[in-house]
């Protein structure tokens, strides 16, 4: 597959989840303390994402 989700650490220590597309990353969450947490993340943007509007700035 293409895209992909993906838990790693950033220097701070916190756990990060990256999206990417052919291993370029797209957008990426706020840290979270536990890999738990960005995990959680990744389950709400699959399930509150399909259904979000584009919005011009």
């Amino acid at each position: 597959m293409a895209h992909y989700f993906e838990i790693k650490k950033n220097k701070k220590g916190e756990h990060v989840a990256y999206f990417k597309y052919n291993s370029e990353t797209i957008f990426w969450t706020e840290g979270y303390s536990s890999k738990a947490g960005a995990t959680n993340a990744i389950e709400s943007i699959k399930k509150n994402g399909p259904g979000a509007e584009t919005r011009d700035a």
